[in-house]
């Protein structure tokens, strides 16, 4: 095959996988309904990659850059991450960190530096993404490489590209640097994964049992929300929420990290063949997966979301929820008063609303008495419980930014597992106790539960 054609042939093949891509790069990374876009634009990519494999010498002669071949790697692991994002599947997270750290090892986009301001663009990128697969992965060594890495080359860039802004990178620097400083300062007494040699699951299965007689129910699904005013975040991944991924991760056993024979490729560059050291491999997931482990639980990650968001994200994975899987939902915000201290106008029918004072005497009062006889007279009803609420938005805002305990009562027909990191969240375990007295005196079972603490971190 002819150079000119060879070349041709592989620039339709990187059209044509970029505009799949684009199609997946914008698609919620929630709901189920989605997973065959995947695999088109997944069988894309590498059909162009074997291509290029194929024809690496006449690509380069052809005028093919290193940092070319670098950016198709890069779209293969943030397609691979962003698949782990929707499923929580280990093994797709593993690719995405394989891809990656043969990229870095590669020195793919090291042949552009201080020349193309595209080529070095892509580079920051590939950095940005790099770093976060990192923190998930839980490789802290290799998060402080990528960090100091990553300062040095906006340095660079900056010196090289002086007419260029760069305020949004100096963000990005400033965010994992924060975050790091933030997340070495707790201690652990044991990793925040659940770990095989420590963690017995199946001894597990007996705790289980309380929220129904008769059924088991597994772990299925997670919802992981997050709003706070200047938290410590990297990317749309908060402090809060990167923990509790992790506390809802398997550790691997570590099969995965045998080491495999060393050999030479083509333009005499030594490759290891391990799986932190360059091999990419399209095929390798199947030796990534663990089948001592169970599954992870699907997760979605909700980054400062509007209320409106939140509870339609929540409405459509309780559709989705089999009739034997359990819910864990994480909702970290700040919490708010009863009413705003400013007047209220009239309703329709012409009648004044209660003053903020005499609501929260009201509230005092029934707090006082829920303690004491809760439920007594049997009159106490769920609107009682739209009073204090949490933050999920700028606060002074309007009503709309604020989630009551009376909004989550409706998902409440499903199987659900509450974690309320707020200040408020004593308002919403009486609003779920009261919700399931309610529910014991019809033929239902309530099976939701409620942590309730304080924040620990922040």
């Amino acid at each position: 095959m002819a150079g000119e054609d060879v070349s041709r042939n592989f620039r339709a093949l990187v059209e044509n996988a970029d505009r799949k891509f684009a199609r997946v790069r914008d698609l919620p990374a929630f709901g189920r309904a989605q997973s065959h876009y995947f695999h088109k634009v997944f069988k894309a990519y590498m059909k162009l990659w074997n291509y290029q494999q194929s024809y690496r010498s006449k690509l380069v002669e052809s005028g093919l850059n290193r940092w070319e071949i670098g950016e198709i790697a890069s779209r293969i692991g943030q397609l691979y991450f962003s698949q782990y994002m929707r499923t929580s599947e280990a093994r797709f997270l593993l690719e995405a960190y394989v891809f990656y750290e043969a990229i870095l090892r590669r020195r793919y986009f090291e042949e552009a530096q201080g020349k193309d301001l595209g080529a070095r663009f892509k580079e920051l990128r590939f950095y940005a993404r790099f770093l976060l697969v990192s923190l998930i992965v839980d490789r802290k060594d290799m998060v402080f490489h990528l960090a100091e890495k990553l300062r040095l080359l906006l340095d660079d860039t900056k010196s090289n590209f002086r007419e260029t802004n760069f305020k949004e990178w100096r963000l990005v620097v400033q965010e994992i640097t924060r975050f790091i400083k933030s997340d070495t300062e707790l201690t652990y007494v044991r990793p925040l994964r659940y770990c095989a040699m420590l963690d017995s699951y199946p001894a597990s299965q007996t705790y289980l049992a309380r929220f129904h007689a008769k059924k088991l129910f597994k772990f299925r699904d997670a919802l992981l929300a997050s709003y706070h005013r200047n938290e410590v975040k990297y990317a749309e991944v908060t402090l809060d929420t990167y923990r509790m991924m992790q506390c809802l991760e398997w550790e691997p056993s570590g099969s995965f990290y045998q080491k495999k024979p060393v050999e030479t490729k083509e333009n005499g560059f030594v490759i290891d063949h391990t799986l932190t050291s360059g091999l990419i491999d399209l095929n390798l997931a199947a030796d990534m997966a663990d089948p001592s482990l169970p599954p992870n639980p699907r997760k979605a990650i909700l980054y400062r979301p509007t209320v409106s968001h939140l509870l339609a994200v929540l409405a459509m994975i309780c559709d989705e929820l089999s009739p034997e899987s359990v819910m864990l939902i994480y909702l970290s915000a700040s919490g708010g008063p009863a009413r705003e201290n400013v007047a209220q106008p009239e309703n329709s029918i012409g009648s004044s609303r209660i003053s903020k004072s005499k609501l929260l005497a009201r509230a005092s009062q029934e707090q006082k008495s829920y303690k004491s006889e809760p439920h007594s007279n049997g009159k106490m009803m769920s609107g009682d419980y739209y009073e204090d609420h949490l933050w999920f938005g700028p606060r002074g805002g309007s009503g709309s930014n604020n989630l009551y305990p009376g909004d989550l009562i409706p998902f409440t027909r499903k199987p659900l597992f509450f974690i309320i990191d707020s200040d408020t969240s004593r308002a919403f375990k009486a609003g779920f106790e009261w919700r399931r007295e309610r529910r014991a005196c019809c033929h239902a079972s309530f099976t939701s539960e409620a942590i309730i603490r304080e924040p620990i971190y922040r």
